[in-house]
């Protein structure tokens, strides 16, 4: 954590971090909705996991938030970059990253895409099924072919779906005529987004292992092992271990499980990186009752899940609050956090109330910390009208 961490105790009960220069921007925000990132926290976050996982290179997720001037900080510090398309290639390229320090790991990409991007010199590549490595082979010729994995993500916040990876024995196969075609091979799994066990890692390295022993059979080996995310951030109500701890449970297992394949290590951290590096200023709208009696308020702010709160839905992620009420002896009271559009799955807190100055009204700020990751990039373009997430970069000291 940077030397100016304060913790503070937003209203909810939780304990979050925040840098002087993330509570000069909360005292005055300017037009709001707005998140403003402080890059001292990502530099601190990748140093951090950097040492935590030794030999492994880091690939920063760039959809966790495709910031450019975050992804020019972690260039400078050596970082690798994950994109997922087109787009996210040319962003990384616009702000000096070469091809060799970028893997495109959508396991669903255009043709045209690969193409492109093969003749810009990238050389890892992730797919999933025979058609997608048909793709690669007729127009990445060469290339290191890494065959994602299944994995159930039991353990983690998100723990995303089927929608990418195959069995082990279905891994082999391809990977094995991956290698006939001329590929490089490589395995890439990812254990879900805010994984809370580290011994996650261990159980997908089981198979990791079966695929390496099937390849092996055929005279084929195991160039890269991609680690993928799922390294988690504080929001005030997760107890997270300390990364470097995650870390040696990590490389533990890759060395029980797979240590003699010789394999280059890669991860593709994303919100670990970015997430507490933001903090989202708020106003609110309208604080009401559904009843006159009702003791559960609903307090509506000008910002929610259309416009980069999606990770709200189920309440699945649930940022510490600040509020420009608080107080040592304020009075608080359950509140339904709801955004500002017209349409009913605008709703952040709900299942679980949230606890709020009970003399919250219409113009106060309303803070949620924690916010840096998968809230701009999650943003819809025009919902109702209301612009994409604004994002600022904060100055780098606070003057005194």
């Amino acid at each position: 954590m940077p030397d100016d961490c304060l913790v503070v105790g937003p209203v909810n009960g939780s304990l979050a971090p925040l840098t002087e220069v993330q509570r000069a921007f909360l005292e005055d925000p300017g037009p709001t909705p707005v998140i403003g990132i402080d890059l001292a926290v990502v530099r601190e976050r990748y140093r951090g996991l950097h040492a935590a996982l030794p030999g492994v290179d880091l690939f920063y997720a760039v959809k966790a938030n495709p910031g450019a001037e975050i992804i020019a900080t972690l260039w400078d510090e050596g970082c690798s970059f994950d994109v997922a398309s087109h787009g996210e290639i040319e962003l990384c390229r616009s702000v000096g990253v070469t091809a060799d320090s970028m893997s495109f790991g959508n396991t669903i990409k255009p043709r045209s895409a690969i193409a492109e991007a093969h003749r810009s010199g990238i050389e890892l590549y992730s797919f999933d099924s025979a058609a997608e490595l048909s793709k690669l082979t007729a127009v990445a010729p060469g290339s290191v072919a890494m065959c994602r994995l299944l994995s159930d993500g039991e353990g983690a916040a998100w723990p995303l779906s089927r929608k990418f990876g195959c069995n082990p024995h279905m891994a082999g196969e391809l990977l094995a005529a991956a290698a006939d075609a001329g590929h490089r091979c490589g395995i890439a799994f990812h254990v879900g987004s805010q994984q809370f066990d580290p011994g996650a890692w261990d159980t997908a390295l089981t198979h990791v292992a079966e695929v390496a022993e099937f390849l092996e059979r055929f005279g084929h080996h195991l160039d890269i092992v991609n680690l993928g995310g799922g390294f988690p951030s504080r929001y005030g109500h997760d107890v997270i271990m300390p990364i470097d701890e995650y870390g040696a449970v990590i490389l533990e297992s890759v060395e029980h499980r797979i240590g003699g394949l010789g394999a280059r290590l890669l991860a593709e951290p994303g919100r670990h990186l970015v997430a507490e590096a933001g903090v989202l200023a708020a106003e609110v709208l309208l604080v009401s009752r559904k009843t006159a009696d009702d003791p559960l308020r609903w307090v509506y702010i000008d910002v929610g899940v259309f416009t980069g709160l999606i990770e709200t839905i189920d309440e699945t992620i649930r940022y510490p609050i600040l509020t420009s009420r608080d107080d040592d002896g304020v009075e608080l009271g359950p509140c339904v956090l709801a955004g500002p559009t017209c349409d009913s799955l605008d709703v952040m807190t709900q299942r679980t109330s949230v606890d709020l100055p009970v003399d919250l009204g219409e113009g106060d700020r309303l803070s949620l910390l924690s916010a840096g990751s998968y809230t701009t990039s999650y943003s819809s373009v025009d919902f109702n009208g209301f612009p994409p997430l604004r994002q600022v970069i904060l100055p780098t000291s606070v003057s005194s």
